[in-house]
């Protein structure tokens, strides 16, 4: 028995560590150049610590989680950070998990971030991004979280976040989005969850299902039969009054003429 436990430490310590990866390393670094941290909540964000993010499945690292010696789950929430979303962060190829919800991080999502094909949640809300929604991040097969509510974000929802099989959970209220809601989101067919109005709310110029009606922005009915109404009656007033001084104006003429006809003819 002592002979089999031997061997089987000699076994254990005989396998290879996984080794860095130089995507994370890219990934952490070009992240932590357009990430603004100005409370030093980062300070263990260093070039030396991004050559070897990952012990195993633990870092050193705030807000890092790893699995296997890669980086699976990226979580930086309420730490004030400012800055932008860079585009790199899609070398963090094995991420299946991304929150930097509750900061003031400006700046675009960027596309790239459908390279990331693992990505199961997404969670940028609570921040200061403008710009679109990419239509490319429904690459991200997996995605089952997206939350960007209470951003700047602008234009139109698009058309294939309704087609992402395993979405369950979808928020994008308090932006600045327009246009209508796709049917495929707000009244998905199937086992695919719907999402209520409380996913799309706060978007003055978003509508559809499930919002309700839009407020008419031009004239009530009542309002345009009013309007017609007035129109006809000072039309009709102009017209009286306008054939009244004609007809003052024949009758004086007429006047003048019977005038110059009773007066005697001289004699010659």
């Amino acid at each position: 028995m002592d002979m089999l436990i031997i061997l089987f430490l000699l076994t254990s310590a005989a396998l290879p560590l996984a080794s860095p990866d130089p995507n994370d390393e890219a990934c952490l670094t070009h992240v932590s150049q357009t990430l603004k941290d100005p409370l030093k909540n980062l300070q263990n964000w260093t070039k030396p610590n991004f050559a070897n993010p990952c012990n195993g499945f633990t870092s050193y690292l705030p807000g890092v989680t790893c699995n296997n010696g890669r980086i699976y789950k990226l979580s930086l929430t309420n730490l004030s950070l400012q800055g932008s979303i860079s585009p790199f962060l899609s070398n963090c190829t094995n991420l299946q998990s991304l929150d930097l919800s509750s900061n003031s991080i400006s700046g675009p999502i960027p596309q790239e971030l459908q390279y990331l094909l693992n990505l199961a949640v997404l969670n940028l809300s609570s921040n200061r991004l403008e710009g679109v929604i990419p239509p490319q991040i429904t690459f991200c097969a997996y995605l089952n979280v997206i939350d960007l509510h209470e951003n700047l974000l602008t234009g139109q929802i698009p058309q294939q976040l309704g087609f992402l099989s395993r979405l369950s959970a979808f928020d994008v209220s308090y932006n600045k989005l327009s246009g209508p809601i796709p049917a495929s989101l707000g009244n998905r067919s199937g086992n695919r969850p719907s999402f209520n109005v409380t996913s799309f709310e706060g978007n003055k110029d978003l509508y559809g299902y499930p919002l309700p009606p839009m407020k008419s922005k031009g004239l009530s009915v009542l309002a345009i039969v009013g309007i017609g109404l007035g129109s006809g009656l000072a039309s009709l007033v102009l017209s009286f009054t306008g054939v009244c001084i004609w007809l003052k104006i024949r009758d004086e003429k007429m006047a003048a003429e019977e005038g110059k006809m009773s007066h005697p003819m001289p004699d010659y």
